[in-house]
């Protein structure tokens, strides 16, 4: 099972970093293909659409291969018959593994919001605040959809630009994340009562 899980993370990582520039960009083009439609039609709309594409397909190369079965005279039977008898039930294992794992990120959750809420640490329920405060602002600029499509788009290049210019993003990436510790610092002992416990 871990050995699965392991392949399936380095599938998932090489579709990232497009190792296999096919693959990567069939499953770009068709996620945001997919999101671009949501944004105009209702979920139901392109779900039925989709419906109606994949079986037009299918009924299409079925009717094509009985014919040219009926002109050839062969006995090959159904096109899809490998398809039928592969069995594509979901193992109650699989199941119940992933539900563990979300029930522990669940759990994780729940418990850090009571921390932050009920303010067990000032310095990190005030930082919690502002990010909300922030995301009104995205909210009021953004819908829903419009942030999956963008964070789509940044999940397929950015991995792809990081790995091509690691060494000057790393570079900034530390000169950020100093100046944000120093300013965060520095108002942490500006204002009384804002020291972590630790301190």
């Amino acid at each position: 099972m871990a050995c699965q899980l392991g392949n399936w993370k380095q599938r998932v990582v090489d579709l990232l970093y497009w190792r296999d520039i096919k693959k990567s960009g069939a499953v770009f083009g068709a996620s945001l293909f997919l999101l671009l439609s949501l944004t105009v039609f209702s979920i139901v709309s392109v779900s039925a659409y989709i419906a109606l594409g994949l079986l037009s397909v299918s009924i299409s190369f079925r009717i094509y291969k009985g014919v040219l079965q009926a002109i050839q005279k062969s006995d090959e039977g159904h096109p899809f018959k490998c398809c039928l008898e592969s069995n594509v039930a979901v193992s109650e294992e699989l199941v119940q593994k992933y539900c563990n794992v979300a029930l522990g990120h669940i759990n994780c959750t729940i418990k850090e919001l009571r921390r932050l809420f009920l303010v067990e640490d000032l310095v990190d329920s005030l930082k919690f605040a502002v990010l909300m405060w922030v995301f009104t602002y995205i909210g009021a600029l953004f819908n829903g959809l419009t942030l999956l499509i963008l964070a789509l788009i940044s999940l397929f290049s950015i991995p792809v630009v990081y790995e091509r210019h690691q060494t000057q993003v790393d570079h900034y990436l530390g000169l950020i994340n100093k100046n944000v510790k120093n300013t965060t610092d520095l108002i942490a002992s500006k204002i009384p009562g804002l020291k972590r416990k630790a301190e």
